[in-house]
């Protein structure tokens, strides 16, 4: 079999991507699965791999840049092809591996990172201040991915015996996710750690406001199909596990409902918004009121204390000012 494979066409499809399948979380696959058929194959699948270059990689990864696009997409493509080459090496498949040679891609100047983009504490109380006038579900949705700083698809996936309304506490668990091959599904969060995170008493209100329309609307349901008799289908209502649901039924709302509400939020109220913004909202409004990094980074699910630092270093070192400047007044004072 391993004669039979000579191309990098056919080790993506034969052996590297049936290996991802098995190893990989099914969001991770799908992203390798995009960036073959996308672009790595059409450029280089053609070509049998031992004979394949670090100067051609090189080339074609300059081509990516001219080409115009985004530094995140041709990181992705990189990545891509070096855990392909990564694996024929380690298989033996192929006796050097090319992309020992050839430097990942660098960003344009243009696109060098920028602090990460947040509202400010007015900007927040006017989003709730809209939210006054919205559906239920969707008050209690914005308010809780600003006041916990979850991920879009954690808040998807919460079941309601997960909430904690007495304490005002919930246990993350689940992540939702979506791909075009497998549809809506429930997968682990990303770190594949449960973590608990906390919000307001008014939240707390809101959820339980909501949950009663949950229950009346599910009732409502059921004694519309008993009076059409309709009894098979009534006996499959129930009154919703998940938190946030579709219209009219007891499933999660699909993943990427809320980024379709949030861009007509926007338009309504004139404040771009959406999921991840929030998230960053709440890290930076925590930071530089002064909860410690480590807290911060537990509570958002990061795998390491590190990658909080590193994405909200500008709030930290603002953090570090303000604890300064305490110090200043003391020293002031003595």
């Amino acid at each position: 079999e391993a004669a039979k494979i000579q191309t990098f066409r056919q080790y993506g499809e034969q052996v590297f991507m049936p290996t991802k399948r098995i190893n990989c979380a099914e969001k991770t696959r799908s992203y390798y699965q995009g960036a073959l058929d996308n672009h790595l194959y059409p450029a280089l699948g053609s070509f049998r791999l031992p004979e394949i270059t670090s100067a051609q990689i090189t080339a074609y990864f300059l081509q990516l840049k001219e080409s115009g696009f985004a530094h995140s997409t041709i990181i992705g493509i990189y990545v891509t092809c070096n855990q392909l080459f990564k694996q024929a090496y380690m298989d033996e498949t192929i006796s050097k591996n090319p992309m020992d040679r050839v430097q990942r891609p660098r960003q344009r100047k243009e696109e060098q990172k920028k602090a990460v983009d947040a509202f400010t504490p007015d900007e927040v109380k006017q989003i709730i201040s809209c939210l006054d006038a919205e559906p239920m579900k969707w008050r209690c949705f914005v308010r809780l991915l600003i006041e916990t700083g979850i991920r879009r698809g954690e808040a998807c996936a919460l079941r309601w015996e997960n909430i904690d309304l007495k304490n005002n506490s919930a246990l993350v668990k689940e992540n939702l996710c979506y791909t075009s091959e497998k549809g809506v599904y429930i997968d682990v969060t990303k770190t594949g750690r449960e973590r608990d995170v906390y919000f307001s008493p008014e939240l707390s209100t809101l959820l339980k406001a909501y949950r009663a329309e949950q229950i009346a609307a599910t009732n409502k349901r059921a004694n519309r199909l008993i009076k059409d008799k309709q009894p098979l289908v009534f006996e499959k209502i129930a009154v919703p596990d998940y938190v946030f649901t579709e219209k009219g039924n007891s499933s999660p709302m699909h993943p990427d409902a809320p980024n379709r509400y949030l861009q007509k939020f926007s338009k309504k109220y004139g404040i771009k918004i959406h999921c991840h913004k929030l998230r960053h909202t709440f890290a930076s409004l925590a930071i530089t009121n002064g909860a410690d990094i480590a807290s911060v980074s537990e509570v958002l699910g990061h795998a390491d204390k590190a990658t909080t630092l590193r994405v909200y270093s500008h709030a930290d070192e603002e953090s570090k000012r303000r604890a300064a400047s305490i110090v200043f007044e003391l020293t002031k004072q003595a």
